[in-house]
């Protein structure tokens, strides 16, 4: 779940009652804009309850199921979505049904109280976790066992814990990085105007750093800004840091710490988001797209939206034309 990968990845999610609506969507609308982004289902979910019956969400909205949470030999994903009374779910049987089928699950995440049901199913022993703050003495108390720290998420091995509702939606958009890239999970945020945490540039075990991208300094903001008024005839690094008064170095220093990316890499993810775009929604031949968002030729635009999004940009339209073809068809 972790790798790069443009294969299709399913993920199942087992939803307890009385979760915020805000926390499930958190979860599942970032993949979705994903596949909406991509063109193509490279995200797939499943939901399921304890028995398989709709559960109510805190905002007395019902969620459906495809049928009961039972374990099996399934290597999908587990994502164990909670919000209140957690306790009430917690049976012996859900228990067993958890220890049972983390045998074989690439991945278990705790999704804020999820945390709760992993650790009393003794899949949390010996690992780093985290917490809802409100919650965050209690459980580090209940169990000693695991190794309880502040963060947005954590990942350590095969678990992975969230600390609340935006916290999951950094989770899902480090799974996107990590798997198609920097450009659509940029553009997946940026779908919801989101402002982000950094992303985590290395494979190391835990989460990135809690200070989000919320562009406070003003001279990122800034920087960002110019990036994005100047897609067509992008500006170098000398240039834009001399506008907004530091050198190109702190400049890259400050890009580090607020986007957890570089400047380069923010500005060619910028670009390639805005081509994305006009090849999949407008009719513009490739060399104009290529000028458009500031490559010298269509070839250096071939190369760079391939090693991006891994395929040529007129493959995206093939397939996209393909598809829509069949959707008339079946239609």
């Amino acid at each position: 779940m972790l790798t790069a990968s443009n294969e299709r990845l399913d993920i199942d999610l087992l939803v307890l009652p009385e979760t915020n609506l805000i926390l499930l969507a958190s979860v599942i609308e970032p993949l979705r804009g994903a596949n909406r982004i991509a063109g193509s289902e490279i995200y797939r979910w499943r939901v399921f309850t304890s028995e398989g019956e709709p559960v109510e969400t805190t905002s007395h909205l019902a969620v459906s199921a495809e049928g009961p949470f039972r374990p099996q030999r399934d290597a999908a994903p587990l994502f164990v979505v909670a919000s209140y009374n957690w306790q009430r779910s917690a049976t012996s049987s859900l228990k067993m049904q958890l220890s049972q089928t983390a045998r074989y699950r690439s991945f278990i995440a705790g999704i804020e109280s999820g945390t709760w049901l992993l650790a009393e199913s003794s899949l949390l022993d010996d690992v780093s976790a985290t917490i809802h703050w409100e919650d965050f003495e209690e459980f580090s108390a209940a169990y000693p066992q695991v190794r309880c720290v502040q963060d947005r998420f954590v990942i350590d091995g095969k678990r992975i814990t969230t600390s609340g509702s935006l916290p999951t939606i950094d989770l899902m958009l480090e799974v996107i990085r990590r798997r198609q890239g920097y450009s659509l999970a940029l553009e997946v945020s940026r779908l919801f105007s989101y402002q982000q945490a950094p992303f985590q540039l290395t494979d190391g075990s835990l989460s990135p750093a809690t200070a989000g991208l919320d562009m406070r300094d003003p001279r990122v903001a800034q920087a960002v800004r110019m990036m994005e008024e100047n897609i067509e005839q992008p500006l170098v690094l000398t240039r834009l840091a001399r506008r907004v008064g530091v050198s190109a170095r702190h400049l890259q220093g400050l890009f580090q710490e607020s986007l957890g990316a570089p400047p380069h890499v923010h500005y060619i993810a910028l670009r390639l988001n805005a081509a994305r775009r006009k090849v999949i929604e407008t009719r513009s031949s490739l060399a104009d797209i290529a000028a458009a968002t500031g490559f010298n030729s269509a070839s250096a635009f071939a190369r760079s939206y391939r090693a991006s999004f891994s395929e040529s940009p007129s493959e995206t339209r093939r397939r996209l034309r393909a598809r829509s073809v069949a959707m008339s068809s079946a239609s």
